[in-house]
Parts: C-alpha cells; sequence; structure tokens
C-alpha cells in the first residue's frame, strides 16, 4: 500500500501539522492536465500550488475526466462546437487501489491515480475514475465527462467524488483532522462520515466549506427521493435526512446541507461573505460563514521578466517587455482569426468563463458607440474575447458566437478558442487592459484580473466580487460606475454600458495614448496591490489558521 511519505515525497511544516483533504470537482494544475473549466478549478490549483510551496499538509482529492470539460473547436463556419476528446495521462501514478462506492444500490469500482506534487509542484491529488474493466458501460461513464448534463449521472459523480474520497483516504489509512469541500459537490462524503461517526457533532467538528455561488438559482439541488434512489445518502433514508438536518420539502440543496454539516463555512469575497450571510442566514442549523478572498499563485502565473521590471521599477523594461507579451498573443490572434494586432495598439480583452450574468457583450450594447470605438484613428483600439461556455448552454454557446459573428469584419476584434491555462496566461500577459462587466452582486470573486495584474495589465471593472478590497480607482485600476440597483436589467445594462464607454473614451484611452507615465504608475501600483493580498500563499495560510484550526 503507497505510504504517507510516498504520497507527499515531502515532510509537512510542523506549523501544518494538521492533515486536510480538500474536495474539489476540478483543479487546474497543469495546461496538459484538463479536468478543469473555470475558475473553481484556476483556484484550487493555485491553491494546491501554494500548499506545496508552504509545505502544508494537504491533499487535493478530485475526478480523473477522461475527456475533460471539452475541447472548444470550430465548426466550418468558424463558430464555435464542443468536441469531446479522451485524454491520456502518464504523469500519473497508479496507486493500485480499486474499491467499490454504491450508486443506486449498486456497487460501483471506482480506481485511485495520484499527481505526485514534484509532477508539476502542487500538493498531493488523488483522482477517482470509474472507466476501467470492472464496470459496464454505465458505471464508466460516470467520470467521463465534467459537470455531465444527465441529472443522474451529475448525482453519480457527486457520490463519487464524495463518498468514493472519503472510502479511498480509509483505504490509505490516512484520517484527516479535517475535510473541506471546495463548493458542495463533495456533500455526500458527509453522510459516510456520519455512517462511521453516527453522530452530528462528531461529522462537524471535521468539516468545513466554501461556498462559490451568489445566486440561488446556481446552487446544486435534486429531489430526495432521487438522490436517496441514486444512494446519495449512503445508509440513511429520506426521512432520516430530513430529521437530521432539519430540511422540508421535495428538494436536496447542497449548499445548504453543506452549511449544516460544516463546523464553519467561507464564502469567497468580502462582498460575498455579506451576501452569502442573507442568503443562508435564515435557516437554523448552519454554521458560522466567514470570508477568505479568492487568490491566484504568484509563482505560476507571473512572467518573470515583467515581474522583474516592475519590482525594479525600470519602466523602459515594463513597456519593452509588454510589447513582447503581446506579439505572443497576437501569434495565436493571426493563426485563429487571420487578424494582425499591432503591440502599439492599446490591447481589451475580455475572458472567463461564458455565462450570462458576466455579460461578455456588454461593449456592443450601443452598436453605434461601438462602432465608434473601434474605428477610431485618435485613439486606436483592439479588443479580443475567450472564454468557454457550459457544453450544453445555449444561451452561452449562441451569444459566444454572436460575438464571433459581429467581430469578424473588424481588423482589430478577434474571439479566440481553447480557453484553457495555457491560453489564459497568454491573454492576461498580453492585455492592456482587463475587461471585468459583471452583473453587479452575481460575481462571488472572480480571480482572472488578479493574474493580470501580476503581469502589467489594469482592470477596468465594475465593483464587484473581490474588485472592492483592491480597487482604486485611477491608482491601480480604472472602476466603471454601477447603475442603480432598482433600475430594470435592460436599464441597468444600458447605463453601465454608457459608463464603460464614457470610461473608455474620456479616460482609459487618453491616458494609455497621452500619459505614459501614468499608465506605468497605475500598472506598478496594480502589482504592488496585488502581493501579497491576492496570492494564493495567503489563502492557504488563512484557510489553516481560520478554517482548519478549531
Amino acid at each position: 500500500m503507497i505510504t504517507k511519505k510516498e504520497v507527499f515525497g515531502y515532510e509537512p511544516d510542523p506549523q501544518y501539522s494538521l492533515l486536510a483533504a480538500y474536495f474539489s470537482m476540478e483543479f487546474a494544475i497543469d495546461q496538459s492536465l484538463k479536468i478543469y473549466s473555470g475558475g473553481l478549478g484556476f483556484l484550487a490549483g493555485s491553491h494546491l500550488r501554494s500548499a506545496y510551496q508552504l509545505k502544508q499538509n494537504l491533499m487535493g482529492i478530485g475526478m480523473l475526466w477522461k475527456y475533460g470539460y471539452y475541447d472548444q473547436g470550430r465548426d466550418a463556419n468558424a463558430l464555435m462546437k464542443p468536441d469531446f476528446i479522451e485524454k491520456e495521462y502518464s504523469f500519473l501514478q497508479d496507486t493500485g487501489l480499486v474499491f467499490t462506492v454504491p450508486v443506486h444500490d449498486s456497487p460501483v469500482h471506482v480506481k485511485a491515480w495520484l499527481l505526485k506534487p514534484e509532477t508539476f509542484g502542487s500538493a498531493p491529488l488523488f483522482l477517482l475514475s470509474t472507466d476501467i474493466p470492472e464496470n459496464d458501460n454505465l458505471s464508466r461513464s460516470i467520470t467521463h465527462h465534467l459537470y455531465d448534463a444527465n441529472e443522474a449521472t451529475r448525482i453519480a459523480q457527486s457520490i463519487v467524488l464524495g463518498i468514493g474520497g472519503a472510502m479511498l483516504l480509509d483505504s490509505l489509512n490516512l484520517t484527516p483532522d479535517v475535510y473541506h469541500m471546495n463548493e458542495g459537490h463533495a456533500v455526500a462524503l458527509n453522510f459516510y462520515l456520519y455512517a462511521k461517526l453516527k453522530s452530528l457533532e462528531e461529522v462537524k467538528k471535521r468539516v468545513v466549506f466554501t461556498t462559490h455561488t451568489p445566486e440561488m438559482a446556481g446552487n446544486e439541488e435534486h429531489s430526495f427521493s432521487l438522490l436517496k434512489e441514486m444512494s446519495f445518502f449512503y445508509h440513511l433514508q429520506e426521512h432520516e435526512v430530513k430529521f437530521l438536518l432539519g430540511l422540508e420539502g421535495h428538494n436536496f440543496n447542497y449548499t445548504l446541507a453543506a452549511l449544516k454539516f460544516a463546523r464553519k463555512a467561507n464564502a469567497v469575497s468580502k462582498l460575498h461573505g455579506e451576501i452569502a450571510r442573507k442568503m443562508w442566514g435564515s435557516n437554523s442549523g448552519i454554521c458560522e460563514i466567514t470570508s477568505i478572498t479568492n487568490a491566484q499563485n504568484k509563482t505560476y502565473w507571473t512572467d518573470a521578466v515583467m515581474g522583474k521590471a516592475i519590482s525594479e521599477n525600470e519602466d523602459s523594461a515594463i513597456v519593452i517587455r509588454k510589447k513582447e507579451l503581446k506579439k505572443q498573443l497576437f501569434k495565436i490572434v493571426a493563426n485563429q482569426c487571420g487578424k494582425l494586432f499591432n503591440e502599439d495598439i492599446l490591447t481589451i480583452v475580455w475572458a472567463r468563463r461564458y455565462a450570462g450574468y458576466k455579460r461578455a457583450d456588454l461593449i456592443m450594447y450601443d452598436w453605434v458607440r461601438f462602432n465608434t470605438l473601434v474605428s477610431s484613428t485618435q485613439y486606436p483600439i483592439q479588443i479580443i474575447w475567450a472564454g468557454k461556455p457550459y457544453p450544453e448552454d445555449t444561451s452561452a454557446i449562441g451569444l459566444f458566437n454572436q460575438i464571433i459573428t459581429r467581430a469578424k469584419p473588424f481588423a482589430n476584434c478577434a474571439v479566440l478558442t481553447g480557453y484553457e491555462l495555457e491560453l489564459s496566461a497568454l491573454l492576461k500577459k498580453g492585455a492592456d487592459v482587463w475587461l471585468n462587466n459583471p452583473q453587479m452582486y452575481h460575481e462571488a470573486s472572480g480571480t482572472s484580473g488578479m493574474t493580470a495584474a501580476m503581469n502589467g495589465t489594469i482592470n477596468l471593472s465594475l465593483p464587484d466580487g473581490w474588485v472592492p478590497e483592491f480597487a482604486k480607482d485611477g491608482e491601480n485600476c480604472f472602476v466603471i460606475q454601477p447603475a442603480d440597483l432598482q433600475l430594470s436589467e435592460v436599464e441597468k445594462d444600458t447605463l453601465e454600458n454608457a459608463h464603460l464607454m464614457d470610461m473608455l473614451e474620456s479616460t482609459v484611452l487618453p491616458t494609455y495614448y497621452g500619459n505614459q507615465a501614468k499608465w506605468l504608475s497605475m500598472v506598478k501600483k496594480a502589482a504592488e496591490d496585488i502581493y501579497p493580498s491576492f496570492e494564493s500563499g495567503r489563502l492557504a495560510q488563512e484557510y489553516y489558521e481560520l478554517m482548519y484550526k478549531v
């Protein structure tokens, strides 16, 4: 059997003596390991990297997705289409462990693989797969697609992650002091722990929870009857679950249950903490909800040459390196879109997961004004969009393709596909301005702007998520004025589009082209203010101090 020493490959620092198991449906560790979809995975990946750098006593528990999330391709008309391509990973270690997890009252065989710390510089990560010969075709498909569209498969994925992950740890004779659920996907693990410990209070002593979703509709729930049928509650009956957690109604909400099982929970920004406490505070029996703002790993994300130029206050070196980084990005633009961008022209990037509330097309809402903006000779501009919609979200895919169609006639507008770690890094390093314009109070944290700021890029953002903790308008970023919350969605969109365009026309573009000293001052101030407050070493430390220690 694999030993703890073999798992870690290093001696954990004594200040992190508590053993923590970090359960997450996705981890973005390296471009070559395609087991993530977006921000949740980017956050988990940076957490594991910083845990490794700090030599923390922490291990990840995740899933080995055979087809990943999806590969973002194009059809014959250059519009987006999802491709599902089998993945192979020779760098994962076969632990030799195969065990069974009950799904739909039947045993499903689960195999465990290990991503060793030295492979990519991350805390050890166990990955679970059901795609093995011992299973029938239906059971094998559980770990085929991240966030499978089929409801029963999606539930089975949570069972394998939660109950399977806990079983794996028992098989290894590893007993965590803390089970950390990164979002509610792993909530089924609590029913396994309850079967062992026979006490809700004993479960609570060992479990903490991170919530990422500020919209009620985004918090996963399913009917009690289906979950019972799927063996989600392990050995408990529906009425026992309701009595244990003080729940009523027909649906079981993952987040609410996690808040009742955990001894402590955290939101992922201060603003999100306020929202989460309002969302869930009226429910009896929930734990305290504090805030630990998300962060990203500086070592992984920062361009070393740009980082050195900024830290040494070398303005000419910053300018030279930014142009080099833009050239690298523009090779991708030319290759995908047949458009030649100019490194001397201000380049705006909007790139993140495609979801309606993130408003990828806000800059286009006033089409006449948009045309004027992108046609200006006084203040020329280039715009790049990128990101992945959920492969079954026809509305988001429609928006992505609509932007492709609308941007096509403009030589200075491009839409890129393949938004994964590698392209994300190129975009953050090659942008001059990182645009973030979600509907207010819909973004729990958002972290892409942090890594942009690490690389000499200035944020242009609405004050949502993590941004209010960072933003000094005109000093380290440009803040878009939000509309009055009492307005209708259409009125808010219209007004916030106007505020965005006003900011671009009257402040951002004139500063870039007319006041380089001011621009570079903002670049340097942004990088200074990001570290260490929004670097994941701080995050990893806070989880131990504020969540793991009793």
